[in-house]
């Protein structure tokens, strides 16, 4: 399997075939992963536990309400820290 950045290719189906008509600069031979699912993916590598997955919820949540009573600063403020003086 290539692994790299993800793209989403689209399909029909005729005769119960996948039929993909998408320009690529994959090589021959490459296999591509289709799903119905357009968040299979997300799926994918994933190793968090129910604990962790409701810890990071509420941390987004936490975030999100933060954000919405201006409590939040931009994304230029926040990379600022990390850039060297």
């Amino acid at each position: 399997m290539i692994m790299g950045a993800a793209r989403a290719y689209e399909a029909r189906v005729r005769s119960g075939r996948l039929v993909l008509d998408e320009p690529t600069d994959l090589p021959d031979g490459t296999v591509v992963q289709l799903s119905d699912d357009p968040y299979a993916h997300l799926e994918e590598g994933d190793e968090m536990n129910d604990e962790d997955r409701k810890r990071l919820h509420a941390a987004l949540q936490r975030g999100l309400a933060q954000s919405l009573s201006g409590r939040g600063r931009s994304m230029d403020e926040f990379l600022a820290e990390f850039e060297e003086p």
